[in-house]
């Protein structure tokens, strides 16, 4: 508020000069809110927040690996660890901008950047024509969450509390979608396993009709996942909430950054996310075969991994705490962004860049999805959870990582 004077009138005058005056008010209060953190207070935050934010002393590292072609090893580690803290920045900037926001908006945010780095590193290995590497990256990202993430927060909330309680119908409608998006991956297998051996269709019919059944089933889980943000958002929210009484009080929470401040924050830092997947992608070719690494091994467990670190142990915190509503949220919920949001996005993308993506995963892929959401439809059915079942999940996750460390 501007300092008062004997001059200043108390009430503001109707001319030109108030009108002036109301429009700089309403200006400064656009781009900061009242009672919102100043804009050098957002910036040491975000900075200097987390003793993580050490490791982004990798990206320039990464890009001078990248520019001076320096070893393949080098390039690729120092790319991979780069991503690590700039994640964690995404999801800062995207948590801070949703303190400023409702519900909706906050909701339909967490959608569109919740899972920004598998889409930046999707898109760079796209353009790349890394087609093995897009759809193993992807489905390591459903797994990683499904399995791993999940496992691990059953785990060390059976490690504190005897049996965890959860929303059975929210979790239910959850997996379902899931059981939807790998019953879609399941039928393009099926229509090429049943019209190649017949001899019938030539290589170009085949992936003709492959794309034509993906780019079509794209547009469809696009559809099905709006519809599932206003399913959760809007219609059945309740669903979602944790029951009065259970688990412990969520603490309260207060913005660090303003609105302003976190969005620049999440546009510098996707750009520069952007320019690291992709010294990232580049490297991955040279680097599997020099160590005679399976790309599909380096796409299914380790890229999920790094994008998905800060989503990992938030997940695992919030199961500590107690709110298994939450950690499922994170795991199960991520995992739908992929499978009906991120995916569907990357087929249409790869259509309006001439690039042939498909939803046809090879058959072992395929198979070891469908098993992953099975196991994962089973255990959280019952609204229970125990470390037992924890246990469970990080098994399928080695056993399955062990398979394609060896194919």
């Amino acid at each position: 508020m501007p300092p008062t004077s004997e001059n200043t009138p108390l009430l503001p005058s109707h001319g030109q000069n108030g009108s002036t005056s109301s429009s700089r008010r309403s200006f400064q209060e656009l781009i900061k809110a009242e009672g919102e953190p100043g804009y050098l207070q957002s910036f040491k935050y975000f900075v200097f927040g987390s003793w993580l934010n050490l490791l982004l002393l990798f990206v320039p590292l990464s890009a001078v690996a990248h520019y001076s072609n320096w070893d393949a090893a080098l390039r690729f580690s120092f790319s991979f660890v780069a991503i690590i803290p700039l994640a964690k920045l995404l999801g800062d900037a995207t948590e801070q901008m949703s303190f400023s926001l409702g519900q909706t908006l906050a909701g339909l945010l967490n959608a569109s950047f919740g899972n920004a780095v598998e889409i930046i590193v999707g898109i760079a290995a796209l353009l790349r024509d890394e087609i093995v590497i897009v759809q193993n990256s992807m489905l390591g990202s459903i797994l990683s969450n499904i399995l791993l993430v999940l496992g691990c927060s059953f785990l060390a909330a059976g490690c504190k509390f005897s049996e965890s309680n959860f929303q059975v119908t929210a979790a239910q409608a959850s997996s379902s979608l899931m059981t939807l998006a790998c019953i879609t991956l399941i039928i393009p297998a099926a229509w090429n396993s049943v019209k190649v051996p017949g001899g019938v269709f030539s290589e170009e019919d085949r992936m003709d009709g492959l794309l034509k059944i993906s780019r079509g089933t794209a547009v469809l889980l696009l559809g099905v996942y709006i519809a599932y943000l206003y399913f959760q958002l809007y219609s059945h929210h309740h669903l979602f909430q944790a029951p009065e009484g259970e688990g412990n009080a969520e603490e309260e929470e207060t913005a660090e950054m303003n609105i302003v401040s976190a969005a620049i924050a999440l546009l510098v830092v996707t750009v520069i996310t952007s320019f690291c997947a992709d010294y990232l992608v580049a490297s991955i070719e040279e680097f599997a075969v020099r160590y005679k690494i399976p790309k599909p091994f380096i796409g299914l467990i380790l890229l999920p991994i790094v994008a998905n670190a800060a989503e990992h142990v938030t997940s695992i915190w919030m199961a500590l705490k107690g709110q298994m509503e939450l950690a499922i949220g994170i795991c199960v919920g991520s995992s739908i962004q992929i499978a009906a949001f991120v995916v569907p996005l990357l087929v249409i993308i790869g259509w309006i860049s001439n690039h042939e993506l498909t939803l046809f995963f090879a058959n072992f892929e395929t198979i070891t999805f469908f098993v992953s959401v099975f196991l994962t439809n089973t255990l959280i059915q019952d609204g229970k959870s125990n470390y037992m079942e924890g246990l469970m999940l990080i098994t399928l996750y080695l056993v399955i990582a062990l398979a394609f460390w060896v194919s």
